[in-house]
């Protein structure tokens, strides 16, 4: 890793913390390079705003669960097996720091806000890589969808979106692991073929 990309993850931790302690509105560029131990000048040569440093920790944020993601869904064993561990780590990677925190919400907003494109796009890159299992499992004869006239794709869509559901009305934490087991079960009984 290059020093600059070290200096970068540094001011990008530091970040983090500070925008769980203070939300996005009340932290500023000085808060944010006092954290990361470096000058308010330092800071500037890596970001040019706290819009620009938070886009880049969403990033980076997304990019870490998908990886997490991929590792669930290329593990081996049964494909709803794999497709619960995926979604628990794609919604416990993004929303424990920040669900911690007093300003949770705001940083929520902050995020459809600000680095709406990238949340959006790894959506849609949680969708195709459980579409891309389901097919696996059913060309390997695991599953059958004809069984619910659903494609892959409309299944690991709908997949997300009561993932969703369960995590605005049930919250994180064990509501969300449980509701997400539940999700499975359901599904598995409709697809599994015996």
């Amino acid at each position: 890793m290059s020093l600059h990309t070290l200096k970068t993850q540094r001011i990008l931790d530091a970040a983090l913390a500070v925008f769980c302690r203070y939300g996005y509105r009340k932290t500023s560029m000085l808060d944010i390079a006092q954290a990361a131990d470096m000058s308010r000048a330092a800071l500037y040569l890596h970001f040019k705003n706290k819009e620009d440093v938070f886009r880049a920790g969403s990033e980076r944020a997304h990019a870490s669960v998908m990886a997490q993601v991929a590792a669930a869904l290329a593990e081996p064993g049964p494909v709803f097996t794999r497709i619960e561990t995926a979604l628990l780590a794609f919604q416990q990677g993004l929303m424990a720091e920040i669900s911690a925190s007093a300003h949770g919400q705001e940083l929520f907003d902050a995020n459809m806000t600000l680095a709406a494109d990238i949340t959006l796009s790894a959506r849609a890159s949680l969708v195709a890589s459980l579409a891309g299992a389901l097919e696996q499992a059913e060309a390997a004869g695991d599953i059958a969808l004809r069984r619910v006239d659903a494609t892959a794709a409309q299944v690991a869509a709908l997949l997300v979106a009561s993932m969703d559901g369960i995590k605005h009305t049930q919250g994180g934490g064990e509501a969300l692991r449980q509701g997400i087991a539940l999700q499975m079960r359901v599904l598995g009984a409709a697809l599994l073929r015996m």
